[in-house]
């Protein structure tokens, strides 16, 4: 899911972190510039895999927010791959 914060958030950790993924109450995708000629739809399906497993993700991210943390993953080519080639 694509999302936005509305005010500051802190980051606090770049490597996964299970209890903090069980506060997640929101989700960002970060897509680079090399990466915008994917299909919108091919994205939504990424996008979708990414969060689902963020383990695995290169540039993940946790963002403290007000009622929990918001977890940022910043695609990389490898989670392209990961999430439908």
């Amino acid at each position: 899911m694509l999302g936005s914060l509305s005010g500051s958030a802190i980051a606090v950790a770049d490597t996964f972190d299970p209890y903090r993924e069980a506060l997640i109450v929101e989700t960002i995708t970060v897509w680079p510039p090399e990466l915008d000629d994917i299909d919108p739809a091919r994205k939504t399906v990424i996008e979708e895999a990414v969060h689902a497993d963020a383990a695995k993700c290169a540039k993940l991210e946790y963002l403290r927010v007000h009622t929990g943390f918001c977890r940022q993953i910043q695609v990389t080519e490898a989670d392209v791959q990961r999430g439908g080639g």
